[in-house]
This record gives C-alpha cells, sequence and structure tokens, in this order.
C-alpha cells in the first residue's frame, strides 16, 4: 500500500505567506526582533512543534549586510515566533514586505481567529496575474456567531 499526502506534496511548497514589517527592534549583540502583522493565528506551527522556517524580503531589494533575526507576530505571547532565526538585510524598516515560504499545506486549514485576529485573504498568482480566491474576514464575519 502506497500513501501520499497531497496537501504537503503539491501545495506545501508552492504558497509563501507575505507579512508586512511592523517594529525592528535589535538587541545589541543578540538578533533584532521583527514584528509582522500576523503571526500564531495565521501560522500556529512554530509555535506547536517547532516547525522551520525560511523568510526573505521581497519588496525591494537591499545590499545591506545580514543581521540575525527573529520574526515574531502581533500576539503579545511568547511563543509568538513565524520564523526563529534567519538573516534579513540590516536596513529592514517598517512597511517591507517579507515572504515565508512553503507555508501552503497547513498554515491557511490552522488559521484561528487568536485574539480576534481576522483571517487574511487566499491570492492564487499565475503568469504574472493575480486573484483573490478566498476573501479576507471581515470584522462581520468575526462577529456573526454572537447572540444579542
Amino acid at each position: 500500500r502506497i500513501s501520499v499526502e497531497p496537501g504537503r506534496a503539491i501545495v506545501g511548497p508552492t504558497a509563501f505567506t507575505l507579512y508586512e514589517v511592523g517594529t525592528v527592534k535589535p538587541l545589541e549583540g543578540l538578533r533584532t526582533y521583527v514584528s509582522v502583522d500576523g503571526g500564531m493565528s495565521d501560522n500556529i506551527r512554530t509555535a506547536l512543534y517547532d516547525a522551520e522556517y525560511s523568510v526573505v524580503l521581497v519588496s525591494r531589494a537591499s545590499d545591506a549586510a545580514p543581521m540575525l533575526s527573529r520574526v515574531v507576530g502581533k500576539h503579545c505571547e511568547s511563543g509568538d515566533i513565524v520564523v526563529k532565526d534567519a538573516f534579513l538585510p540590516a536596513d529592514l524598516a517598517p512597511g517591507d514586505l517579507i515572504a515565508v515560504p512553503a507555508t501552503g499545506a497547513y498554515c491557511r486549514s490552522m488559521a484561528s481567529n487568536y485574539n480576534h485576529a481576522l483571517k487574511p485573504p487566499v491570492v492564487a498568482v499565475r503568469e504574472g496575474g493575480a486573484r483573490v480566491i478566498v476573501r479576507r474576514e471581515t470584522e462581520e464575519d468575526l462577529l456573526r456567531l454572537d447572540v444579542g
């Protein structure tokens, strides 16, 4: 008997999560903390079982020296880590976009509304075009089960 896990084999490597950098906080002699507009609500895998990811600056080119970085989420939890250790350009700044590759197999299906965070959209990209295939959640979506 042969088994295949299509989600991981097909979708996993082809999808990535795009984050906007919020704060860049250097800790002298240790590493730089980079906060992003997502976190454990859209990727719980690092917190749950120490999944490892890479990350890359995608919104612009940079020739700056690399700095050891930890990419963290917006949820104010000690376990809200997206990428534990990665080298990002030392000129990384708020507003930059970074991509975490290979997040397609489970991140979206494991996403939650932790701290009432809204789930991000899913966008398909092909041959230079993009289209939303799962819309961004709204506040109305988040509150739809409330009674009264």
